[in-house]
Parts: C-alpha cells; sequence; structure tokens
C-alpha cells in the first residue's frame, strides 16, 4: 500500500510546482500587504470553482489515455485551433513573469549581479539543460522535495507571525472597488491557483508518468494525487496571504513592481519572523521554488504546443519539442530584454487575460469529460456537475463584471 501510495504522487505536485510560483509568492503576498485578510474569500471561492475543471485533467488521462488535446480535437478542429492561438499569445509572457521573478531571487540569494537580463537568461538555460538530462522523471522526483521545504519553512513562518503580531486580527471580507482594485481582484483570481489551461498540461504529465511507469495509473489514484497537490496550492496560498497581511498590511510600506526589489521584500517577510539567520534557507526555498516553476512552465508550454502542432497537421515533427524550446526561450528572452521597465504591466495583462479566458476552458473540459469521448463509469457523479455549472457561472460573472468596471 504504501509503495501504491508513493507511485502515484506526481503530477499532482507538478501541477503543486507550477501553480505555487507567482500566484503565491507575488499575488497572495501581494493580497495580503494591501487588503490585509479581506480576500481570503476571493481565495476559497476560486479554488473551489476551480477545482472541477482541473480535476478533469487527469481524470480524462486516465479515462482514456488520452491528454486533453486529443479530447479538443475530437470537440472540433476549431476548438484546437482556437486554443493553439491563446496559448501562442500567452505562452512568452507567462514564462517571462516566472522567470523575472526567479532572477530576482538568484540576485538576492548569490549576489553576483544586478542584470536580470543576464540572470533571466542563465535560469533560462539550466532550465532547459535540467530537461535535457533528467526529462520528466528528474522533473517529478525532483519536486516533493521542493514544496516539502516550502510548505514546512512557510507554515513556520506563519505561525511565528501570528505569535508575534501586536494587531487585532480583522476578517471583515472586502469586495473592491474602483478600476484598479477591480483589476488586482481579477490578475489575483486568473493565476489563483493556477491558469485553467494548466489542466493541459496535467493531463500531458498524466500521460508522461504512465510511460515511466510499469503499471498504469487508476483513475482514484490519479485524482487523489491531484487532489493532494490542489489542497496543498490552497493552504500555501493562505499562508501567502497571511504573511502579507500581518507583516505588511497597514505597515506604510508596498510591495515594489520591480523584481530585484520585490524578491529582497519577500524574504523580508520571513526573516522578519524566523530572524536573520533563516535568510539563506528562506532564500533558498523560494528561489528553488521559482525555479521548479520556470522550469515545469519551461516543459509544459512546449509539449502542449507540440502535442497541438502534431494533432492539427496529424504529422509527428521528430525535434518538435525542442523546437517549441528554443523557441520559447528567445521569445521570452526578447521580452525581458525589450519590456524589462514594463514587466508588472505584462504580468497584469497575462493574469487578466488568464481569468477571462478561463470560461472557455472550464466549458470545454467540462463539455468533454461528460460527453461521448469518455467513458460512462469515468464521468463525474452529480455534484461535481453541479459544482461544475456553479464553476462555469462564476468564473463568466466576474468575467463580465471585470469588463463593465474597467
Amino acid at each position: 500500500m504504501k509503495k501504491s501510495f508513493l507511485h502515484s504522487l506526481g503530477p499532482g505536485l507538478l501541477f503543486a510546482g507550477a501553480a505555487i510560483g507567482v500566484s503565491h509568492l507575488v499575488q497572495s503576498t501581494r493580497a495580503g500587504a494591501e487588503f490585509g485578510f479581506g480576500l481570503l474569500w476571493a481565495l476559497l471561492f476560486v479554488h473551489i470553482f476551480k477545482y472541477p475543471f482541473f480535476q478533469f485533467g487527469p481524470r480524462y488521462a486516465s479515462a482514456t489515455g488520452e491528454t486533453l488535446l486529443d479530447g479538443y480535437l475530437k470537440l472540433g478542429k476549431g476548438v484546437l485551433i482556437a486554443y493553439y492561438i491563446v496559448n501562442f499569445a500567452t505562452m512568452f509572457t507567462i514564462q517571462a513573469a516566472v522567470t523575472i521573478v526567479t532572477a530576482g531571487l538568484a540576485s538576492q540569494l548569490f549576489g553576483i549581479t544586478d542584470d536580470f537580463v543576464l540572470w533571466s537568461s542563465l535560469i533560462l538555460f539550466f532550465s532547459i539543460l535540467f530537461l535535457i538530462v533528467g526529462k520528466y522523471k528528474l522533473l517529478d522526483n525532483l519536486m516533493k522535495y521542493i514544496i516539502v521545504i516550502l510548505s514546512i519553512s512557510t507554515f513556520i513562518a506563519v505561525c511565528v507571525a501570528l505569535f508575534n503580531t501586536k494587531y487585532t486580527f480583522d476578517v471583515t471580507q472586502i469586495l473592491p472597488s474602483g478600476a484598479v482594485e477591480i483589476t488586482f481582484l481579477i490578475a489575483f483570481l486568473g493565476w489563483m491557483p493556477a491558469p485553467l489551461d494548466v489542466s493541459i498540461w496535467h493531463s500531458i504529465w498524466s500521460i508522461e508518468k504512465d510511460k515511466i511507469s510499469v503499471v498504469k495509473t487508476k483513475r482514484k489514484e490519479a485524482i487523489f494525487d491531484f487532489n493532494v497537490g490542489y489542497i496543498g496550492t490552497l493552504c500555501l496560498g493562505i499562508c501567502f496571504v497571511l504573511l502579507g497581511a500581518l507583516v505588511m498590511y497597514k505597515s506604510g510600506e508596498t510591495f515594489s513592481n520591480k523584481g530585484g526589489v520585490f524578491a529582497s521584500q519577500l524574504i523580508h517577510l520571513y526573516t522578519e519572523n524566523l530572524g536573520e539567520f533563516s535568510h539563506v534557507f528562506i532564500a533558498i526555498a523560494a528561489f528553488t521554488t521559482m525555479f521548479s516553476t520556470t522550469i515545469t512552465t519551461m516543459d509544459a508550454s512546449p509539449r502542449t504546443m507540440n502535442r497541438t502542432t502534431k494533432l492539427l497537421w496529424k504529422k509527428e515533427f521528430r525535434f518538435g519539442y525542442w523546437f517549441w524550446i528554443v523557441f520559447l526561450f528567445i521569445g521570452t528572452f526578447f521580452i525581458l530584454k525589450y519590456f524589462m521597465d514594463n514587466m508588472g504591466l505584462l504580468v497584469k495583462i497575462a493574469t487578466v487575460l488568464s481569468f477571462l479566458t478561463a470560461p472557455f476552458y472550464a466549458i470545454l473540459n467540462y463539455k468533454l469529460i461528460t460527453g461521448i469521448h469518455t467513458p460512462k463509469e469515468h464521468q463525474p457523479g452529480m455534484y461535481l456537475r453541479i459544482l461544475s455549472i456553479a464553476g462555469i457561472v462564476f468564473l463568466i460573472v466576474f468575467s463580465i463584471w471585470f469588463l463593465t468596471s474597467i
């Protein structure tokens, strides 16, 4: 039983590794710093209402042995083309966003240079080298340790912050008003716990895990693995909101939009509560977390683009995966080189777009998992179907509210 449990863990933790990045270290701490505990409702709601659509990734993969992209093609070629265009338009900005935060943390940790373009280039290069040497298996194994290290250090930091705080807790929930606050909320929801297209990545990782495993992962094991990663992202999201609220809310300090300054402030959140001795350990934990996110996005986007290209053209491209990795590297470098001063705006655009496209992925995943392309015994039950419909309504209503408020 123990062996089976360990064997079943993998893609769910890769999901957590991809999710616990900008959304947690950046957006959640910023939410706590600016709104205190006021946006905890948004954090909980978005996890509840996005849950079914993320879960449908591993559910569909275990039921059919296919990725969600194969399923999208069955829903119509136009659906897959639409995904291809949306993913191509956003993948460079997403990669640039996670890489620049990683570069800021690397600068704080190693202190060799403040040239973030150089740091970003090195990080992207080593990410590619990591994928060449270790492929999926190394990524799968490493993620377990990274998530555990960050979880323990974050939980301890929050406990100490709760014990040391001199302020009374105000748990009044806030509905942001005004274009700036509403835009922040939508950006917060867009990447919390992750963009919905990460469900596609999860289905691909599930297939990859089965390729290197002796025994095919069963549906219950796949969903249990996903639930472990998903609950982990929720708990850490709450922790980062609490850290931002306990240390920075009403302190007069605000988070900087510059990568290096933000990284310094983030590490300070921990060291202020745990003591200066923890600086190196926390910096390493934060850096490895963001580095793992950089690697997972560097792996996932090329996989999805390669698979989509193959399905649309009905042709196997021998070096398709590596072509897309190199292309992603060049596109990301170009953004970092020439749009570094506008990274805050680019991140905001990427996160808002992720939320506005969420209903598209939600409807597709729901239609696929409840339709003729998924065996009846693997389809979700009544309660999950009801939650799915409620989730689609939630995503559409908030998208319309945002578009009519700005």
